[in-house]
């Protein structure tokens, strides 16, 4: 029997990840652009009035890393330049964010459930690329990510609150 490649699994695992948070928070997930040239994997979704911008949108770029970051402030990912320039712009409609999965070294221990529970190994966390200068890089950019801001279900929830008031995540 053959399996998906590693960069697969990682791929839907953070997919999984972010459309159970979402879920838990009560805001709808829609998939991003098909293809995706536009550094969009999926679209997260308010309903109805709540703030000053009825239904707000919040548009994902997701990666997932494998290991652990270090137990720091903030820790660095190297991301694609393309995706960099792309998230870093200022004129979007929808807000974009950076999302990414942290995972063990071992698939096998990356999902645990019994009856009682479903546990996903590690976690998300998030960064807002808006407004950073232009790179030169043409490979990768290293961009630091804050290990306060949690992908979860109070830090979506609080994007989403700002976001519906008309600022940004």
């Amino acid at each position: 029997m053959t399996t998906m490649h590693i960069t697969h699994r990682q791929e839907a695992f953070s997919l999984a990840y972010v459309r159970a948070v979402a879920a838990t928070a009560g805001f709808r997930v829609q998939d991003g652009t098909q293809p995706d040239d536009d550094s969009v994997d999926l679209t997260i979704a308010a309903r109805g009035p709540g703030g000053t911008v009825r239904s707000p949108r919040l548009d994902l770029q997701l990666k997932c890393q494998l290991g652990r970051p270090a137990d720091e402030p903030t820790w660095p990912y190297d991301l694609k330049a393309k995706n960099y320039e792309d998230l870093r712009h200022t004129d979007l409609q929808v807000p974009r964010i950076l999302v990414v999965v942290a995972v063990p070294d071992d698939v096998n221990t990356w999902l645990e459930q019994d009856e009682e529970r479903l546990l996903m190994r590690h976690c998300g966390w998030w960064v807002s690329l808006r407004g950073l200068a232009a790179s030169t890089n043409t490979n990768t950019v290293r961009v630091q990510v804050p290990r306060a801001q949690r992908f979860d279900v109070a830090g979506l929830t609080a994007i989403m609150a700002r976001l519906g008031q008309g600022g940004v995540p």
